[in-house]
């Protein structure tokens, strides 16, 4: 094997320069290559240590590929699971309670640069970024691949439904679905109740 990886040592040496050579040299850059090095490493990581890198608390699970933008900014509490590929804009506040579920591929934003386009002001670091504060509520299930916008409160107990896009607040015990997402129905004890006649009847054979 090594001996076939040298073959590809030139090329790999040119590739490597080409890289280097794309380099600007700037402290937001460093701070950007810094996430992309921890997030590439964290891929050998189980769910649990990827969770414990990112600051979450010992119960939680967190998918490769996911990414978690200002990680700082995320307060989440016990026993959350977030799927794979998974992208949670932190920078103006996320908030995810206990026991909830980010599903596959959810995209959760808390900041919006639609100003800074209509503007065409949209440049690094802009002032035109407006950010607003997201919560995900305790309990709940956000099925992949959903869309969440910055701004809106997810209540708890609350369930969204694949490929939705909730652009306004989510009452607790709701289930929404659709692109805008809307209530269908609600979380509530006849659900949970059938959902366990359901796991009973499986576990019974």
């Amino acid at each position: 094997m090594l001996d076939f990886l040298k073959a590809f040592e030139p090329q790999i040496e040119a590739l490597m320069q080409e890289v280097l050579g794309a380099r600007v040299d700037s402290e937001r850059n460093r701070a950007l290559r810094r996430e992309i090095v921890l997030r590439f490493l964290s891929q050998v990581l189980a769910d649990d240590e990827r969770a414990r890198l990112l600051g979450l608390p010992a119960s939680c699970r967190v998918r490769e590929g996911t990414k978690i933008l200002m990680p700082e900014r995320l307060v989440c509490g016990e026993h959350v699971w977030i799927g794979e590929n998974a992208y949670l804009d932190a920078s103006g506040g996320l908030s995810i309670g206990a026991h909830s579920t980010v599903g596959v591929g959810v995209y959760v934003w808390t900041h919006t640069s639609a100003l800074a386009n209509l503007l065409q002001a949209n440049r690094p670091g802009g002032a035109h970024v407006v950010r607003r504060p997201t919560r995900i509520g305790a309990g709940c299930y956000i099925v992949g691949h959903s869309v969440v916008n910055p701004g809106v409160a997810i209540g708890d107990g609350a369930m969204v439904l694949p490929m939705s896009c909730v652009t306004t607040d989510v009452a607790a015990g709701d289930i929404v679905a659709g692109a805008p997402a809307v209530s269908i129905g609600r979380a509530d004890d006849g659900l949970r109740d059938r959902l366990q006649d359901e796991l009973r009847r499986m576990r019974e054979g």
